[in-house]
């Protein structure tokens, strides 16, 4: 059974850094891209970064130079570094995988970052 669970979020005011952290299911992990996605109220869920099973990473625009996200396959653990933190960056984070072969996206519930002072 696969699962996701996402831990990390926390207030933080603007300027600040942040690491969120997921750890996946080790059946999927290493046949999976990883990402991370967000979402306000009121809006869809929308791309932040990911990172293929070969660590080729890709960033939104409005995070670029300020985001990274990296994967310990030893751990199963998919991580986004966010520094210069924003309050438009404020919103509940999801990890998502997409593993090779089964053509099925897995979500995590979601961590919720609040950038404010």
């Amino acid at each position: 059974q696969v699962q996701l669970v996402e831990s990390g979020g926390c207030l933080v005011q603007p300027g600040g850094s942040l690491r969120l952290s997921c750890a996946a299911s080790r059946s999927i992990f290493s046949i999976s891209d990883m990402g991370w996605y967000r979402q306000t109220p009121g809006n869809q869920r929308e791309l932040v970064a990911t990172i293929t099973s070969g660590s080729n990473t890709n960033y939104a625009d409005s995070v670029k130079g300020r985001f990274t996200i990296s994967r310990d396959n030893a751990k199963n653990v998919v991580y986004l570094e966010m520094n210069s933190l924003k309050p438009e960056d404020t919103a509940v984070y999801y990890c998502n995988a997409r593993p090779a072969f089964i053509s099925m996206n897995y979500w995590g519930k979601g961590t919720l970052v609040t950038v404010t002072s």
